[in-house]
């Protein structure tokens, strides 16, 4: 029997942490096996890791025998601490920031985005790459692959791929100098041209890229001529089969609408809140779900409606959040309302597929998410500011929930987005490699 080929995969986040950053790669090793390879894990040491989040569940779903190297690392956070007075890591988005950023918290995003390039986890980086070498020199491996953010990530795969020669795969999960929140750092023009030649090296020089949107794949390939459409495959984050295997059918006394992950007044949802207080005040009463973490204006805007309920969940461990996906009606999206979101996916989206609850998305209707939910059969996707499609969709939803009408989704298009199928389009890349 031929032995499996070995992969190092290198990954700041990893259980315990939480989100969904951690998911993608804690799932591809958990099924990559099954396709004849053997992931081997280096990760920081959670104990000196600066994490935004973390789900101590998680930690239950790395599998029995996979190994996993934890390093040492160096990182700013104590400053960042004295310099802003808060003592939460950053949000993605900066959704547990004020709206309104005093002094102080502007110096920290200016310091962060001016002098820790290409982010401020690269103190990781020396202790990884240390690791990397004292296994690669004892042991076969098929790859090395790099996941970011953070993107200091990759710098050790384009290392490791000079001294050694070594296959290397950069997957990302996030664009670099395209996130939406890229300019709240206030780059100056040197650090943009030092980001933007860093991401442009790497994009160059690894013999594989993996993306989670084809319009990511468009911002890539457009920011070198050496980097082809050939060379980055399109890999959609996905849901676990697993993880919805004990389903219950909702009962709830009012229209529930769940939104499951962080939201920040850039997501765009005013109209959208404002018509369904609206239809509340009309008679048909709903409650909306959040679980996750909100910033202060979308907090104002929850605290302002008179008449649609509102629960506040909080942060909620994935095993909570998929609960929560199967007591709800109808399940609430929103992509960040700002340039360039056409490629934005995210990983909730694809659970919320595997949930079967009808959709309601606000993002560009052209986008890569109103695509696959178009494809699915799942929902609809609205503009922002169309109050009347969103009223008729919620108006619409409703209805479906007093007559106990459920949707029916298209079964073909949701499985290919299971961890599994992903993980299988994964390891045809690395076979070729």
């Amino acid at each position: 029997m031929t032995s499996p080929a070995k992969l190092l995969i290198l990954t700041y986040y990893w259980p315990p942490a939480g989100g969904p950053g951690v998911q993608r790669w804690l799932k591809f090793a958990k099924y990559l096996p099954e396709f004849g390879f053997e992931p081997i894990i280096i990760t920081v040491n959670p104990e000196k890791a600066t994490y935004p989040l973390r789900d101590e569940s998680l930690v239950a779903e790395v599998g029995e025998g996979l190994d996993v190297f934890y390093t040492d690392t160096f990182e700013p956070f104590g400053a960042y601490q004295k310099t802003t007075g808060r003592k939460e890591v950053p949000f993605s988005g900066f959704a547990n920031e004020s709206d309104k950023p005093g002094p102080r918290q502007k110096l920290a995003k200016f310091i962060r985005g001016n002098f820790f390039l290409p982010d401020a986890r690269k103190g990781w980086n020396k202790f990884a790459f240390a690791k990397a070498e004292e296994l690669l020199k004892t042991q076969d491996f098929k790859a090395v692959i790099t996941t970011g953010p953070p993107h200091s990530t990759h710098l050790i795969g384009q290392k490791l791929q000079a001294k050694y020669g070594v296959k290397w795969l950069a997957d990302f999960r996030d664009p670099w100098t395209d996130i939406y929140y890229y300019n709240e750092l206030y780059p100056t023009p040197v650090a943009k041209w030092l980001d933007r030649r860093m991401e442009r090296h790497v994009l160059e020089n690894a013999d594989a890229v993996a993306v989670v949107s084809a319009d990511m794949k468009r911002l890539f390939v457009a920011k070198s001529a050496v980097i082809t459409p050939e060379k980055i495959a399109v890999l959609p984050n996905g849901f676990d089969e697993t993880d919805f295997e004990n389903w219950t059918e909702p009962a709830n006394e009012l229209f529930t609408l769940l939104y499951s992950g962080t939201v920040t007044h850039k997501y765009g949802m005013q109209t959208f809140l404002s018509v369904a207080d609206e239809m509340a005040a009309a008679g048909k009463m709903m409650q909306l779900v959040f679980a996750g973490k909100q910033d202060e204006i979308v907090q104002k805007q929850l605290a302002s409606l008179a008449h649609v309920a509102v629960v506040l969940k909080g942060y909620v461990s994935h095993s909570e959040a998929v609960k929560l996906l199967q007591q709800t009606d109808a399940l609430l999206l929103a992509i960040p309302d700002l340039p360039d979101n056409k490629g934005v996916l995210t990983g909730k989206l694809f659970e919320y597929l595997a949930a079967q609850r009808p959709i309601l998305c606000l993002g560009p209707t052209d986008g890569d998410a109103a695509a696959i939910i178009r494809e699915a059969q799942a929902g609809v996707t609205h503009n922002y500011a169309d109050a009347a499609a969103i009223r008729q969709h919620l108006e619409n939803l409703y209805q479906n929930w007093q007559q106990k009408t459920t949707p029916t989704y298209n079964a073909g298009v949701v499985k290919s987005f299971s961890r599994k199928a992903v993980a299988g389009q994964l390891a045809e890349i690395i076979s070729r490699l």
